[in-house]
């Protein structure tokens, strides 16, 4: 199938795009890397009247590091696409987790056109950018006419394919805290470059603590503290959060098979987590 008719526009700066969105609302869809919009376009799931084309804004193209009391954050701009952060200098040094994450990423082609902020903006519940995001305590910055807000990640992805946005508003940026102790990250999937059937990040907050994410178990990833008291304690942990978030059935997976998944590569990340702090 090919995409209805749409008008298509590429403004110069985000306050030209905001302006369009507070005309079109839910007429008009972004337009960054494109590469699930594209297919989306072509099988007609969404049938906007106004693609905006964000990605020739200078605003939106750049990576940086905003200092803070709590280690400051690096901002990604909504333009940045995948490949230019994974290739970004600093990136295993001022953010681990996404370099341990990154090269799950699809293929090298689609990172090359697919962006940070497109990935969290689609919100799929299996995906590594919103799983990374969602386990460093990341933000998402939304600007429009009305002015710019910063949600926190967990307040932001609401479900499967659903996020707090509003029509009117543009994600420009994503932030992620900077951190420098260790990091772990695993995945299953089909092939290399699929979309996950169970992902499992963790970092290292202190010696008795360790932050845990899942993605492909719930509607968005989930988020857990768990006390690093000994292999057996940890393994009753992963028990227990594998019954409480349960899986779901789809063609990829039973919800049996995900709570397998989650019990074998959680120990392997955490394990990982710990021994890169160390």
């Amino acid at each position: 199938m090919k995409p209805r008719p749409f008008d298509y526009v590429r403004p110069d700066t985000v306050e030209e795009a905001v302006a369009i969105l507070a005309e079109h609302g839910d007429e008009a869809r972004i337009l960054a890397g494109g590469q699930t919009l594209l297919a989306m376009l072509n099988l007609r799931v969404v049938e906007p009247a106004i693609l905006v084309d964000i990605t020739r804004i200078p605003e939106l193209a750049a990576i940086r590091e905003i200092d803070g009391h709590d280690g400051g954050k690096i901002e990604v701009g909504a333009a940045v696409t995948q490949n230019r952060l994974m290739t970004w200098p600093a990136l295993a040094q001022k953010l681990p987790l996404l370099a341990a994450a990154l090269p799950f990423v699809g293929h090298f082609q689609t990172r090359n056109k697919g962006t940070v902020c497109g990935s969290v903006a689609h919100a799929d519940p299996t995906s590594e950018i919103p799983l990374s995001l969602a386990v460093l305590e990341g933000e998402v910055v939304l600007r429009s006419s009305r002015g710019t807000r910063v949600l926190a990640a967990d307040d932001f992805q609401q479900g499967m394919l659903a996020t707090a946005r509003e029509p009117d508003e543009l994600i420009t940026a994503v932030r992620f805290p900077v951190m420098s102790g260790g990091v772990g990250f695993r995945e299953v999937a089909r092939r290399h470059g699929d979309f996950a059937i169970v992902a499992v990040a963790a970092v290292v907050e202190d010696a008795g603590c360790i932050r845990i994410g899942v993605a492909g178990m719930a509607d968005r990833p989930a988020v857990r503290r768990i006390k690093a008291d000994g292999p057996s304690g940890i393994s009753d942990a992963i028990e227990r959060l594998a019954w409480q978030l349960e899986g779901y059935e789809d063609v990829h997976a039973s919800a049996r098979m995900r709570r397998d998944l989650l019990r074998g590569i959680a120990p392997a990340v955490i394990e990982e987590a710990r021994r890169c702090g160390g």
